[in-house]
């Protein structure tokens, strides 16, 4: 999904507090240590304004490096509107909570009539610099109480098209902005690259401090925040490319050469190096958080009963396909080794099951998924935004000969990217369908058919962009996307047999139940852990079907972590995570909601209710 739009999604429950308590001088010690390799510093302090002021619009920050590169206020909009008043003021509040500092609260918000951020003068020498030996990004900043849909923190001025290369995200050069769902995106173009690479955080809270270190060691680009560092890059990443006449903004990003998103909330301090600086070296040591995961590592069991059996589905694995191979493998392996044992009717994958269109993604893939190969253990595939490319390389990998000889496998769309499978379990024979995203419209018509020859036969649809996350009211709501809602309204709400759709695609988790047609519960559900910590971290999501006590037990497990040992885990690795959009229970009355011919019955012309 490119960045313009917005990065809808909620990752997992966070609870952040900011670091151990130190002097606020603490912030300044080692900029002065390390002077030689910190080519501007940006403090957003009154003590720090070198001219000007924010009411007459002329603030200049200085940059306290004393090499040219100071700041100067940008407002945009009306000049005369009342508003611009309030979009910057001096806040009292800092990171340590002292009297010692300060920091600029940015009061920008959607559609307001003016609004304000900084850019560097035109002749900074920072504008030109491509950071080829290495780079380190550090922001100290605060969440607004109230986040807007999107914020640009720090960006590159010009955009990516402009650098003559062929691939990559034109609209862009280099931007470190905050998407919808609160999770901070670095993203640059490399000088060494055609391409841009990224970087995410999981999501941060309203209110809250936060430090963030982006670190490049002049080959992989690491995103650290309170002290918890996410996935790096695996492709070699030297630089950042410039363009000739373009500085950098602070509180706002562009895109296509136009402004984009205005910051909201504090910033007390930007800093950055030309070189890969230690933690030892960071503005601020020890930032740590407090449980940033609901989880446990207390022993579940995956089947509580040995008549009953589980679903399981394999969120998108594109980051361990490019970056944790390891992850991956440890997931098909537990799969191989555990589907018997736990009663694992079907494994499905929802899609994106590489980054990029690299052959070095695939092998990858194929290494893993190999594992269930070698024991004929049941799978399914959607693919994913990621996995389309020139020559259908997914198909070339994963389209209908690789299944053909597998008893559960009935079939494919013309366009091979749809398919189904049928698969016996507890008292039903259950329909398994994929449902591709891309070729949705072509392959509506062939979906209608397999629905309409297996009405009998309750029905999980998989497709990789049905529901996203939104918050509303402090609560996390799931809505659908136009691909979701062209699914329910043709393949779900009038096929009473479909129970269950499961997707990818949007950053983080969320379910419902929504009443169908005939009204009778359908469940939705999103399972997508690709920008949390090391991508996913190996989190599987298994769904227990319960027969006898008529309920569905919804279960996220990580073989992953599972197989560490004590030493090895950080104190936010759970083989379980909890909270209850990862685990949770749902009442189901097989008889009733799977008594499809009552349903139909009910439903038929001049059959009164």
């Amino acid at each position: 999904m490119r960045m313009k739009k917005a990065f809808i999604g909620l990752s997992l429950l966070c609870m952040i507090v900011p670091g151990i308590a130190k002097s606020a001088d603490s912030l300044n010690s080692v900029a002065e240590n390390d002077r030689g390799s910190i080519v501007a510093n940006w403090k957003f302090t009154k003590q720090h304004v070198k001219s000007g002021s924010i009411d007459k619009g002329n603030l200049i920050i200085e940059d306290t490096t004393k090499q040219g590169n100071d700041l100067e206020l940008v407002t945009i909009g009306d000049p005369a509107s009342p508003e611009l008043k309030n979009m910057l003021k001096w806040s009292e509040e800092d990171y340590y909570a002292q009297d010692k500092v300060n920091s600029l609260k940015f009061a920008n918000y959607e559609n307001a009539p003016a609004g304000g951020y900084f850019k560097t003068k035109r002749d900074a020498p920072i504008n030109s610099e491509n950071f080829d030996g290495g780079f380190t990004i550090e922001a100290v900043f605060k969440m607004p109480r109230k986040p807007k849909s999107g914020m640009g923190l720090f960006s590159r001025q010009g955009q990516a098209a402009d650098l003559n290369k062929m691939e990559g995200e034109k609209k862009i050069l280099s931007a470190l902005s905050i998407s919808s769902d609160q999770k901070l995106h670095w993203t640059s173009h490399p000088s060494n690259l055609n391409y841009n690479v990224s970087n995410w955080s999981r999501s941060l809270n309203a209110g809250e401090w936060y430090h963030l270190a982006v670190v490049n060691d002049g080959s992989t680009t690491t995103l650290t925040l309170n002290g918890v560092s996410d996935y790096g890059e695996s492709e070699k990443a030297i630089g950042i490319a410039a363009l000739k006449g373009k500085g950098w903004n602070i509180g706002a990003t562009e895109w296509g050469n136009k402004l984009d998103a205005l910051f909201a909330g504090n910033i007390q301090e930007i800093r950055i190096a030309n070189k890969a600086l230690t933690e030892k070296e960071w503005l601020v040591q020890d930032a740590r958080d407090d449980e940033p995961f609901e989880g446990s590592n207390k022993s579940f069991p995956i089947l509580t009963n040995k008549k009953n059996y589980n679903f399981l589905f394999i969120p998108d694995t594109q980051k361990y396909s490019s970056q944790n191979p390891e992850i991956f493998n440890s997931q098909m392996n537990w799969i191989s080794n555990n589907t018997k044992k736990n009663n694992i009717i079907m494994n499905t994958f929802v899609g994106d099951i590489v980054d990029s269109d690299s052959e070095k993604q695939w092998q990858n893939s194929l290494r893993a998924i190999s594992l269930l190969e070698k024991k004929e253990i049941p799978y399914m595939m959607a693919a994913g935004n990621h996995d389309y490319a020139s020559g259908d390389p997914f198909l070339t990998h994963y389209g209908p000969q690789r299944f053909m000889n597998k008893k559960y496998y009935k079939g494919a769309a013309p366009s091979g990217y749809s398919s189904y499978a049928i698969a016996k379990a507890g008292s039903y024979e259950y329909l398994v369908l994929i449902v591709d995203m891309k070729n949705l419209h072509k392959d509506l018509e062939w979906s209608k058919k397999v629905l309409e020859r297996h009405k009998d036969k309750p029905t999980i649809l998989v497709s990789h962009d049905i529901i996203f996350p939104k918050i509303k009211d402090d609560k996390t709501i799931a809505v659908e996307s136009s691909n979701g809602r062209l699914i329910w309204n043709e393949l779900v709400k009038n096929h009473n047999q479909v129970f269950m759709t499961v997707n990818g695609h949007f950053y983080g988790i969320a379910h419902r139940v929504k009443q169908n047609s005939a009204g009778n519960d359908v469940i939705q559900m999103l399972v997508n852990y690709q920008t949390n910590y090391r991508g996913g971290n190996g989190w599987l999501r298994l769904v227990e079907f319960d027969e006898k006590k008529n309920v569905l037990l919804f279960r996220t497990y990580s073989p992953y972590v599972d197989g560490m040992t004590r030493k090895e885990k950080s104190y936010i690795d759970y083989k379980f995570l909890t909270g209850e959009n990862n685990a949770f229970k749902l009442d189901w009355d097989f008889k009733k909601r799977f008594n499809f011919r009552e349903a139909e019955k009910s439903n038929s012309p001049g059959v009164s209710d």
